[in-house]
């Protein structure tokens, strides 16, 4: 595959910003063959752009030495629009790698930007991302592909009015130990898991802060099991499957970004036939809501050696420690080479 523009989008307004930076300077390092165009979105969601060297992207002031951009719906123009006063300069992009992650980014609304640009990009497509950012509708497929899922509910704000009626709802259906958290959201931000009705209302709160949709979901004690997704279709393949052990109770922000001690273990110790099982459950996950180019799905193997489905993830972390590039590091597939076949899928 020849040189291409490449323009790495990282940064947003969702509260997963930070995590997104250290994603894109994975992928940018990743790039060296092809021309990154770097382009940072602020919290606040301005577009920079930035055409210094690329050693000082993620050390600079973008609000310094960053200029305007936009990205132009205009496919007779199928590139940025550089700002500078009242000029405009257009440049030329082959490729979009979104480094987004969270809502604006994952969630389907970058991907129609794109397909409004006519511009490839690396990843799932407008549906597909808006599903899976959607943890509700995303367990609505799963119940439709018959692939096991522990017991949820769904709720939306104007529903959790009432503590004591979402407790009694808990209580009939679920029980204590449980999970609360935002519908569309990410990294374990804004999850709580709730061991009483004496917890449940400040934990509704912080789900809130992220989301007006939230979901409760039962607590199933085993293991965290993660495999990696590469491909489209009947090319899709899947990665050796992977353990998370945490370092608190469950994988949430700060075991996964914070605490040293959380571990990984690639390839997971389980049987054959469970890793069968996990693999066939992701697979058809994946091709379920059309996914594309990448994913990352998550399962948790309970006390007996049932899988049940977690989530899946569209635009999973790319950091060099992150899961979804350990696991095909272990399956034979480099960081230079999982970024190759994304882009060249994404321009197929």
């Amino acid at each position: 595959m020849n040189p291409k523009n490449i323009l790495v989008l990282f940064g947003g307004t969702s509260p997963e910003h930070e995590i997104s930076m250290a994603s894109a300077a994975a992928v940018i390092s990743a790039l060296g063959r092809h021309n990154v165009i770097p382009v940072y979105i602020t919290r606040k969601g301005k577009w920079l752009l930035y055409d210094g060297k690329l050693d000082n992207v993620f050390s600079i002031d973008w609000e310094k030495f960053g200029t305007p951009t936009i990205l132009s719906p205009d496919r007779t123009h199928k590139g940025l629009l550089r700002i500078v006063g009242d000029k405009v300069k257009i440049i030329p992009i082959d490729v979009v790698f979104p480094a987004l992650h969270g809502p604006d980014g994952e969630d389907g609304t970058v991907q129609g930007l794109c397909e409004l640009a006519g511009l490839p990009y690396v990843g799932s497509g407008v549906l597909s991302s808006a599903i899976c950012m959607d943890k509700a509708f995303a367990k609505i497929v799963a119940k439709s592909l018959k692939i096991p899922q522990g017991e949820y509910m769904v709720f939306k704000q104007d529903e959790l009015t009432n503590a004591a009626v979402i407790n009694r709802k808990i209580r009939t259906k679920i029980g204590y130990p449980c999970f609360v958290k935002p519908a569309a959201g990410g990294s374990s931000i804004g999850i709580t898991k709730v061991k009483s009705k004496d917890e449940l209302e400040e934990a509704i709160a912080t789900a809130l802060r992220y989301d007006n949709k939230i979901l409760i979901e039962k607590a199933i004690t085993g293991r965290e099991i993660e495999i990696g997704i590469l491909g489209q279709g009947a090319t899709s393949k899947a990665s050796i499957p992977g353990e998370i052990i945490p370092d608190g109770e469950f994988y949430d922000y700060d075991a996964k970004y914070v605490k040293p001690d959380s571990k990984t273990l690639i390839p997971a110790d389980i049987p054959e036939e469970i890793a069968q099982v996990i693999t066939k459950h992701a697979l058809t996950m994946f091709n379920g809501v059309d996914g594309r180019g990448m994913a990352r799905v998550d399962f948790f193997l309970d006390e007996e050696g049932k899988v049940f489905l977690n989530e899946i993830n569209t635009v999973p972390v790319y950091t060099k420690i992150s899961m979804y590039s350990k696991l095909w590091e272990a399956s034979g597939v480099s960081r230079e080479a999982l970024v190759e076949q994304l882009i060249e899928m994404a321009c197929l």
